[in-house]
């Protein structure tokens, strides 16, 4: 029931603010709204096309701070953060696999395949039906989205 109410709270955040986001020439990458220890956190990732700078995430957090006032969408005291998603950055939504098809990704898988959990390699996007396709070693491998534990970019810094 909690996570559902979550979802729920980051939905109804999602549309007051996505009018700003659009507005200042953002896109929001995610929102969630999760307990840690004691606190609530609500969690704006935002993008763009030439990345998001801390001048960025403080300027979003200005403008959206009275509107969320106003609203009163969550009942309960909450830390806001607004940041970027990062250069390594977790795919759960059908537009972020569109957004990083081409880049380098590990899928994580619930059940082993072949001996393996985790699989690294270009992300190339859906299939005809609806799976995931990355590039492994040259091979396309293709993942249905319930066998996939998490799909994030991943970047080879040792190689940087």
């Amino acid at each position: 029931m909690k996570n559902n109410t979550n979802k729920n709270v980051a939905s109804a955040v999602r549309r007051l603010i996505a009018p700003v986001a659009d507005e200042m020439g953002y896109f929001i990458w995610d929102v969630e709204f999760c307990k840690e220890g004691a606190d609530k956190y609500l969690r704006i990732t935002l993008d763009n096309e030439d990345g998001i700078s801390i001048e960025d995430c403080e300027k979003f957090h200005r403008a959206i701070d009275p509107i969320l006032d106003e609203a009163d969408p969550i009942n309960e005291s909450y830390i806001l953060e607004v940041s970027s998603p990062g250069i390594e950055r977790e795919l759960k939504y059908p537009e972020h696999i569109d957004a990083c098809e081409g880049w380098d990704v590990e899928v994580k898988l619930y059940a082993p395949r072949n001996g393996s959990k985790a699989f690294r390699g270009e992300l190339c996007g859906y299939d005809e039906d609806g799976n995931i396709v990355v590039s492994v070693n040259g091979n396309n491998e293709t993942f249905k989205p319930d066998e996939i534990a998490k799909i994030a970019t991943y970047f080879d810094f040792g190689n940087s």
